[in-house]
């Protein structure tokens, strides 16, 4: 486990797995949301975005949580794991709200300074309007990532503990990070 690409809708927990993972395996986190917006929720321009994404997809290691979804393609190809993260929307909109709620006018670690916490109807309006297709583009990735990369599609917190439990155990041995929770495409689905 050397380049770990984390994908799910907003909620689904991404920027929480991603530190956890980079907490456990030493590998570097980016925040996609880090490339797409500047300081007071400025949006990066879209060239920009796409080649700080390609800088940080040619890297040696990586852990890159989150969209821009133009950059999914090469991203894969880069990726040695796939984390797909298929949460139900109740949870998701819970998790955003409860988010806001309690990170209210701060900035979060996963985004530049000056983008403080704020409910945002247009932000709540897209969390609603692509809860389907935002879904189906991740978990088109599964059946898109080679048989070299381990794909873990984990649909509940209680999947993402056990993936999280799976690396501890392999880390611990001393297997590959991805020992125990490798290739099984449909991890977690029981949840």
């Amino acid at each position: 486990m050397k380049r770990v690409m984390i994908v799910g809708q907003p909620g689904a927990g991404k920027s929480t797995l991603a530190r956890q993972l980079g907490a456990r395996t030493g590998l570097p986190v980016v925040h996609v949301d880090m490339i797409h917006w500047l300081p007071g929720w400025v949006e990066r321009p879209r060239a920009e975005k796409l080649a700080m994404a390609r800088e940080v997809e040619l890297g040696a290691a990586w852990i890159f949580e989150g969209g821009l979804s133009e950059n999914y393609p090469h991203r894969l190809s880069r990726a040695d794991t796939l984390i797909v993260l298929d949460l139900p929307l109740w949870l998701r909109a819970w998790r955003v709200f409860r988010r806001t709620l309690g990170q209210y006018g701060r900035s979060r670690p996963d985004l530049p300074e000056n983008c403080p916490e704020r409910f945002d109807p247009a932000f709540w309006k897209w969390i609603w309007d692509t809860r389907r297709t935002g879904a189906e583009k991740n978990r088109a990735l599964i059946g898109q990532a080679g048989p070299e990369v381990a794909v873990h599609h984990l649909r509940s917190p209680r999947a993402v503990r056990r993936f999280l439990a799976g690396l501890d155990a392999a880390l611990v041995s001393g297997h590959e990070a991805a020992h125990g929770t490798g290739h099984d495409r449909t991890a977690g689905a029981s949840g």
